[in-house]
């Protein structure tokens, strides 16, 4: 499941998504065959970190399971 990180809060893809450009026609990030076309991947500090992204609006995206 894909989520938007801000600060200390976790906000569901839609309600910021919704408003770009790139997102898919039902407001969704561009997930295709396990990546965002979207964004760009960040690297992980720790193995135990979920794959995280950095959206070309700034945010960053987890995708967390």
């Amino acid at each position: 499941m894909l989520v938007i990180l801000i600060q200390e809060q976790i906000i569901a893809p839609k309600k910021v998504c919704s408003s770009c450009l790139l997102a898919d026609q039902s407001g969704q990030p561009r997930w295709n065959k396990g990546k965002l076309g979207c964004a760009q991947a960040v690297s992980k500090i720790t193995e135990q970190q979920p794959d995280s992204y950095e959206c070309m609006m700034g945010f960053r995206i987890a995708n967390i399971e």
